[in-house]
């Protein structure tokens, strides 16, 4: 495999454990962040507790002190990368281009799902994209529909700046890159970024309001909920993963009630299962055949507090919880993206986006 050697960085996977959380250097350059801290305005100091204490530390911060990063050179074929992918257990690596000198990108689980969606016919008809595509090829083809620069952040900017990033142009990780040598230092993710603000909280005075049910906050997605039958097709899904660009979808049996939950990340296990050519089974198939071992769906219901839903995505290590009523049907969506935009940005007045 033609691929550029493991660099012994940061790890830049969401999946895996990062336990090892740079402690927070207090009096260091990065400590506190330029961005200056808003003062609490209005009837409640406790909206600002988040967006300050976002801005008052920067991305350097939340590097773990050791892990690992891939980079893939655009001449690596497509196939290739996404084996490595799953091989590294990564969703995401920064694309090397040799002739630029420079980073040009990243390649994700969505250019897989793209790729699959796109190209796909019949379970008799192989992916010839999949199989020969080098990566500069397929950026060529998609570059034509989509503005695909790389968006990244330095490690002196502020926490709130790198969340604003990634809501703002709807990306899922942010390269913390190196002004000085342009080396990719880490990948910063909504979930690093929440799992910084679980363990250092303790640190900020708990606002009130964490005490308020969701259903009272109205923090998530409420309407127009993207969800998937257990008997339609893994094709169906990847449709839906494109149009309504999500990225999980509930499976929901016939009376609407959530059986399962089906992932960007568990498309890549199609890669690993080299089934990616028969994209006609069923959802129901799919998540049988699932390599890991699944443990049902983290849900959340409405009486539940803002509190209780933080701990629990926090503590489980995922995007969303499905927000569900007293018979299991599907009522919302709870993201991460929805919690890092109602508690810092919202207050600052700055950016209003759907999750």
């Amino acid at each position: 495999m033609d691929l550029l050697p493991e660099i012994p960085l940061f790890e830049m996977d969401e999946d895996e454990d990062e336990e090892d959380v740079r402690p927070v250097m207090y009096g260091g350059a990065c400590t506190f962040a330029a961005h200056p801290v808003a003062p609490p305005a209005g009837p409640d100091p406790d909206a600002y507790v988040y967006m300050n204490f976002m801005k008052s530390h920067c991305c350097y911060d939340t590097i773990p002190t050791s892990s690992k990063l891939v980079i893939f050179d655009i001449k690596l074929q497509v196939k290739k990368a996404f084996f490595a992918l799953v091989a590294n257990g990564l969703r995401a690596a920064p694309l090397w281009d040799s002739k630029l000198q420079c980073f040009v990108g990243m390649l994700t689980i969505t250019d897989f799902i793209n790729i699959l969606h796109r190209y796909y016919k019949s379970p008799l008809v192989q992916i010839y994209e999949l199989e020969e595509h080098k990566i500069e090829t397929w950026r060529e083809i998609y570059l034509q529909y989509s503005v695909n620069r790389l968006i990244s952040i330095t490690p002196e900017s502020s926490l709130f700046d790198a969340i604003y990033s990634l809501l703002k142009n709807k990306i899922h990780r942010l390269p913390v890159i190196d002004p000085a040598s342009g080396n990719v230092l880490h990948i910063l993710t909504h979930k690093r970024i929440l799992k910084f603000l679980h363990i250092f909280g303790s640190m900020i005075p708990k606002p009130r309001f964490l005490q308020k049910r969701i259903s009272e906050v109205a923090i998530g997605t409420f309407k127009e909920i993207a969800t998937v039958q257990e008997l339609a097709s893994v094709y169906d899904a990847l449709t839906i993963f494109v149009e309504r660009r999500v990225s999980a979808l509930p499976v929901v049996n016939e009376q609407g009630k959530v059986v399962a939950l089906y992932s960007r990340f568990d498309v890549i296990n199609l890669a690993a299962q080299k089934r990616y050519n028969n994209l006609n089974m069923t959802m129901r198939d799919a998540i049988a055949s699932r390599a890991c071992c699944v443990e049902g769906v983290l849900k959340c219901y409405p009486y539940e507090t803002l509190e209780t839903i933080i701990d629990r995505i926090a503590k489980a290590e995922v995007h969303r919880l499905v927000l569900v009523d007293k018979d299991n049907v599907v009522r919302g969506i709870v993201s991460l993206s929805d919690l890092l935009q109602a508690l810092v940005l919202s207050p600052a007045d700055t950016l209003q986006c759907e999750s």
